[in-house]
């Protein structure tokens, strides 16, 4: 059967990423479904038995606030979504320190933002928190801090979903798998709404290949549907960690499941090698404000010989940024090459495009480095 090796790998898996969906988590009346945290608690307790580190990330803070608060569905507003979500965090953190104490298992919340995981040093001190909370056998319980954060579109501070976030967060702690779990067994090959005959999908190589069938999101509460589970498929694959969505809502031990090698769910196969924890952070976590244009030579360098990127091999500058800022590297055709941290802002790379390294300082005036990117700032796509 297609997938049997990668399944078996997952045996091995000795530090797991569970993200909880808020159609998993909520309970017909929109709070909290304890039925479904005990169950979670009780894998929990299971896993630790084979030594297996768990880390949560968690929806149902806002669903639970607003059940609370009496709302109808999703607030609208940002300053109503921000109260529902402060009022639902104390409730949904209470039900899984409830779930697992009852398991003699200790939880400790983390907040986390965008710009939490954008700076480089708020980024190694959120690692290090969670590092510190697993070494002394607590299961951390991620959610994005919807009652500070604002819109997205606005000021990009927020993930705008928690698949993105459990994406970033087993990426952050170096998980062996992500597991999703959500009201439906996995990905399938059409919409069982108008198709009788819609397949689960056993094993994802390929992503393009799969990306027309995503749909949106389809619950009053829920901002995630399946294409956002599919853009965290790409983060953690290239990062080299597997991905595994299954369904969570009557799925009995569906944890335990995916890492004794049932063939359940959708498995997403990761790419071969891993970034290192740099380069993870380089390329996930931090907003590109610019492209660089780079020629064809430049190009096979960066991707074959691995070289750092030199303003010789550059075309142009796309876009406004400052030294010290994430662009994106790409082609004359507009394929992406990869992402990395620029020594010279727009302006900069504008005036020494094309110059060989020793103009530099006559160009400007000065030299901050002879690359206009580093390799070791340097994230090159597979």
């Amino acid at each position: 059967m297609a997938g049997d090796e990668q399944r078996r790998q997952l045996k091995s898996a000795r530090r797991v990423v569970v993200k909880l969906g808020t159609r998993v988590l909520s309970s017909d009346g929109g709070g909290v479904s304890h039925e479904r945290l005990a169950g979670l608690a009780a894998e929990a307790e299971a896993l630790r038995e084979r030594g297996v580190e768990l880390v949560v990330v968690t929806s149902g803070a806002i669903g639970a606030g607003a059940a609370a608060l009496g709302l109808p569905r999703r607030p609208t507003d940002i300053p109503t979504e921000q109260a529902a979500a402060s009022v639902g965090q104390g409730l949904l953190m209470h039900a899984y320190a409830s779930a697992f104490g009852a398991r003699g298992i200790t939880v400790g919340q983390v907040l986390l933002t965008q710009s939490d995981l954008r700076d480089r040093q708020r980024y190694i001190n959120a690692r290090n928190a969670l590092e510190a909370l697993l070494a002394r056998g607590v299961v951390p319980v991620v959610n994005e801090n919807d009652a500070v954060a604002v819109d997205e579109l606005q000021f990009g501070s927020r993930f705008g979903d928690n698949d993105t976030l459990s994406a970033l967060v087993a990426s952050l702690v170096g998980a062996d798998v992500l597991v999703i779990l959500t009201d439906q067994e996995g990905l399938l090959s059409s919409d069982p709404k108008v198709a009788a005959d819609a397949q689960r999908i056993s094993l994802v190589t390929d992503i393009d290949a799969v990306e027309s069938l995503a749909g949106g999101a389809g619950h009053e509460h829920a901002k995630g549907g399946m294409e956002t589970k599919i853009k965290a498929a790409r983060v953690v694959t290239s990062c080299g960690i597997p991905l595994v969505i299954t369904e969570g809502r009557r799925a009995e031990s569906p944890v335990i499941s995916v890492l004794s090698g049932e063939d359940v769910g959708t498995l997403f196969a990761p790419s071969e090698g891993r970034l290192s924890a740099r380069r993870r952070w380089m390329a996930f976590a931090l907003e590109a404000r610019g492209r660089l244009v780079v020629d064809a030579g430049a190009a096979r360098a960066l991707r074959d010989g691995k070289k750092s990127l030199l303003p010789s091999g550059v075309l142009s500058a796309e876009g406004v940024f400052q030294g010290g800022d994430m662009v994106t590297v790409v082609t004359e055709s507009g394929e992406e090459i990869g992402r990395g941290i620029t020594s010279y802002s727009s302006d900069e790379v504008a005036r020494i495009a094309g110059a060989k390294t020793s103009e530099i300082e006559t160009i400007l005036g000065y030299k901050y480095r002879d690359e206009v990117i580093h390799r070791d700032d340097l994230a090159v796509s597979d």
